[in-house]
């Protein structure tokens, strides 16, 4: 089945509500959006690096000129693809859960640059991956204000509720539901037409954000990568999380090792999605969730892992 094609930059949903999508929506390539509303607006997510960001921002300020003056910003999660052009609007007020703003606190592009350098197949596929964004001058600027749990803000005259779902994408991710519009926003709660990543777990966190949104009334829903979808995207990704922890839980149990049980798991079903080799960051964080072990992710061996199932 062929991906859909979409079109890059700012689309108008209606109703004051902006999507600023970027295909293939694969690694990197994320989404944004804009709630603009009596003058007022807010920003959700910033993108990957400086140009990308200030590119937005433009269409963003030409569209809407209230845009030139960003007053508040929410990051869906701590990955710097939604994070790292918050140096652009620093004198918004920017807010994320508790958990984001911790792991933003602690961030810095050292890692990426490191694994991007890195001899090799593993050098080659990072480079093939990030290749095309420029990490030159990006200064980690985190959240001005956090919140657990939930949080509703008021932009002009709509509402806007801030919904933690994580620790499952990552360990702070949230949801940005305008009820009264029918839209969610949902960061990378969905991967729409491309494999999900789970970096911290537990899976039942991820699974449940969907049965959450599953049961409100939406009409659109913004992926954090990928194109505008519908309940049926949302199932779509939640069938996936659900079959990959059934089928690493098999092999869990039958003795395999998590790197023999990534290269075994059969994803015909998925084979259409981009970035299949994702595997290897969700069954070694399933495998750890099985033996109840917290440590955090082993980037590096994550990373080689997926290099060699890329070939």
């Amino acid at each position: 089945m062929a991906r859909t094609q979409y079109d890059k930059g700012l689309r108008e949903i209606g109703n004051g509500l902006y999507a600023y999508m970027q295909p293939d929506g694969g690694w990197g390539w994320s989404n944004a959006g804009l709630i603009a509303d009596q003058g007022d607006t807010l920003l959700i997510d910033t993108l990957f690096d400086l140009k990308l960001t200030e590119e937005m921002l433009s269409a963003m300020r030409h569209a809407v000129p209230a845009a030139a003056k960003i007053k508040t910003v929410v990051n869906t999660h701590a990955n710097g693809d939604h994070c790292w052009g918050n140096q652009l609007v620093a004198d918004a007020e920017i807010i994320a859960s508790r958990a984001c703003a911790e792991d933003l606190a602690g961030d810095s592009t050292d890692r990426i640059l490191e694994l991007m350098a890195a001899p090799g197949l593993l050098g080659d596929y990072v480079r093939k991956i990030f290749g095309a964004f420029d990490f030159e001058g990006i200064q980690i600027t985190p959240p001005t204000r956090s919140f657990e749990r939930e949080l509703e803000l008021s932009v002009g005259g709509k509402t806007v509720n801030l919904l933690e779902v994580g620790p499952a994408h990552t360990t702070g991710d949230i949801l940005v539901h305008l009820p009264e519009d029918n839209v969610v926003f949902t960061g990378d709660i969905l991967f729409i037409e491309g494999h999900p990543i789970l970096w911290a777990g537990p899976v039942q966190n991820w699974i449940n954000a969907c049965d959450r949104m599953l049961s409100m009334e939406l009409d659109v829903i913004v992926p954090g990568h990928g194109p505008i979808t519908d309940k049926n995207g949302v199932a779509a990704v939640k069938g996936y999380l659900e079959y990959v922890s059934a089928e690493a839980r098999k092999r869990y149990d039958a003795g395999l090792s998590a790197e023999e049980a990534a290269r075994d798991i059969a994803l015909d079903d998925y084979s259409s999605w981009g970035d299949g080799e994702r595997i290897a960051v969700n069954v070694f964080t399933l495998y750890r969730e099985f033996a109840d072990d917290h440590s955090p992710p082993d980037i590096l061996a994550a990373f080689s892992l997926m290099a060699e199932l890329d070939r």
